[in-house]
């Protein structure tokens, strides 16, 4: 099996466009989505008809589930005054443009999904099993502590986003922690590429391909009946498209800035130290 998870869309329809296509170039026979389809990005209702053309299950994020309970906010989490000013805009153009049926088919989406293929236990999220917006950084979060969660979860492979930040760690038992990076945005290292996560399972999984920046191999007990790869898979697409439409929907320019120059300018205050100074801000 060949499968493809993507992180947080944020209104990023361009991206996720781009994103299917590029799937399916790679044989993917499933398609993920982990939740935070609004956001940041211009003309959420462009989302949705993708999502459900390419047969793409997803899980809730904590933006889909205020969305669709039309909460007062995105339930970010955030305590910085800065970053919750750009915080209620955007939530509230997001919020404003949901059609009716879109919040309500967001809002009976599941928390988790979870199910086994070629003998490997997945278990895909938002922010962790625990709470959906939890933030697990690399540089900050314990091995110690994935451990446990996939012990706890009788998982072998944990699939989350919300961050913004892709990384994965090996565990014990040859488990994995994956965050998929997310779709919507930049990743705050100065260039414009997403990116999102493949899986392959099965016998050919520890095959390397040459076109991708990261290759991790697992063979669960020696098995190779339930061998798994993850690769994380950097994607072009229209940014500069995307950047004009966030100007022409009056989105903040610091959100046109970070599509254009790949640097963060907001939501800065849950960075951990390290990622924080990769950045421009």
């Amino acid at each position: 099996m060949r499968l493809a998870f993507f992180g947080g869309v944020y209104n990023n329809y361009l991206a996720l466009e781009a994103a299917i296509s590029d799937a399916r170039q790679q044989g993917a026979d499933e398609m993920y989505c982990l939740g935070d389809l609004g956001a940041f990005g211009p003309h959420p209702d462009r989302v949705f008809p993708l999502l459900h053309h390419a047969g793409v299950q997803c899980v809730q994020g904590n933006y889909d589930d205020s969305i669709g309970n039309e909460l007062n906010d995105c339930q970010c989490g955030y305590t910085d005054p800065r970053d919750n000013y750009f915080a209620q805009i955007s939530y509230d153009y997001t919020l404003e443009k949901t059609s009716p049926e879109n919040r309500t088919w967001m809002k009976g989406l599941p928390g988790e999904i979870r199910f086994e293929r070629d003998g490997v236990r997945f278990l895909l999220c938002h922010g962790s099993p625990r709470r959906t917006n939890e933030f697990l950084w690399e540089s900050t979060t314990s091995t110690h502590f994935l451990n446990k969660l996939a012990a706890d979860q009788q998982a072998d492979v944990i699939l989350s986003t919300h961050s913004g930040i892709h990384w994965t760690r090996e565990l014990n038992g040859e488990r994995r922690f994956v965050n998929v990076g997310v779709l919507g945005r930049p990743e705050n290292d100065g260039r414009t590429n997403v990116w999102y996560a493949m899986v392959r399972t099965g016998a050919d999984a520890v095959q390397h391909d040459e076109d991708v920046s990261e290759h991790f191999a697992n063979v669960l007990a020696g098995d190779m009946a339930a061998a798994y790869d993850v690769r994380f898979v950097p994607l072009e697409y229209d940014h500069s498209r995307l950047a004009a439409e966030m100007t022409e929907e009056k989105l903040p320019e610091e959100f046109v800035e970070t599509v254009m120059t790949g640097w963060w300018t907001t939501c800065l205050e849950v960075l951990p130290g390290r990622e924080r100074r990769a950045g421009r801000y």
